[in-house]
């Protein structure tokens, strides 16, 4: 058995969950889950970015094979070998990104192998985790009707910077209200599992 830390952030949207075991990846790839997902940033990534790390939001838009529809831009993965490589991961040390500029697949993602959400006593956070995903997905609907009501697209190149004007306002009014069960869990909890790793292909994500 291995024993495996997990370290769960509240901060409200931007919440995260850190995993020692990344480091240590048993799928042994040097990309582990990151070679088989496409970021996805939504209205409240990037007004979050523009506010954090506006050069970061230039940075993407300036990248290659992006699909950007009305409120969302996909990085596309590269192929490489059997999976793909995120254009953020790197050999050493993985992703580039901080957690809280990440979006939110990647802030939250742990592995099924480690299956968490099965320990009663993380029975609350599992709960706050599935709470936020609610409501991220209604603050971005929100965010990108009212950029809709304006006209307004991230397909069209020239209409971003329009777009970047004007998020990070309303990003500030959709979230002033912060919703209860941002209070239902700690600031901070650090827990730690063991678990019996495979490797390889047999670990699974």
């Amino acid at each position: 058995m291995t024993n495996i830390a997990l370290t769960f952030y509240n901060q409200g949207l931007r919440s995260y969950i850190e995993v020692d075991l990344c480091a240590r990846c048993p799928r042994q790839d040097d990309k582990g889950c990151c070679g088989f997902y496409s970021p996805v940033f939504y209205y409240s990534d990037l007004a979050w970015l523009l506010l954090h790390d506006k050069e970061l939001v230039r940075e993407i838009f300036a990248l290659e094979r992006l699909t950007v529809l009305d409120a969302s831009v996909t990085l596309n993965q590269l192929i490489d070998g059997a999976s793909y490589r995120c254009r953020f991961h790197r050999l050493e040390g993985g992703c580039r990104l901080p957690q809280h500029l990440r979006e939110s697949v990647c802030r939250h993602f742990v592995c099924s192998g480690i299956g968490w959400q099965r320990e009663p006593e993380l029975a609350d956070w599992a709960v706050f985790f599935d709470r936020l995903a609610d409501y991220e997905i209604a603050v971005n609907a929100r965010m990108a009707a009212r950029i809709e009501a304006r006209g307004l697209s991230l397909r069209e190149p020239l209409q971003r910077e329009a777009i970047f004007a004007l998020l990070p306002d309303i990003y500030a009014e959709e979230t002033a209200a912060e919703p209860d069960f941002f209070r239902m869990v700690p600031a901070v909890r650090r827990h730690t599992l063991a678990r019996e790793l495979t490797f390889a292909e047999t670990w699974k994500l």
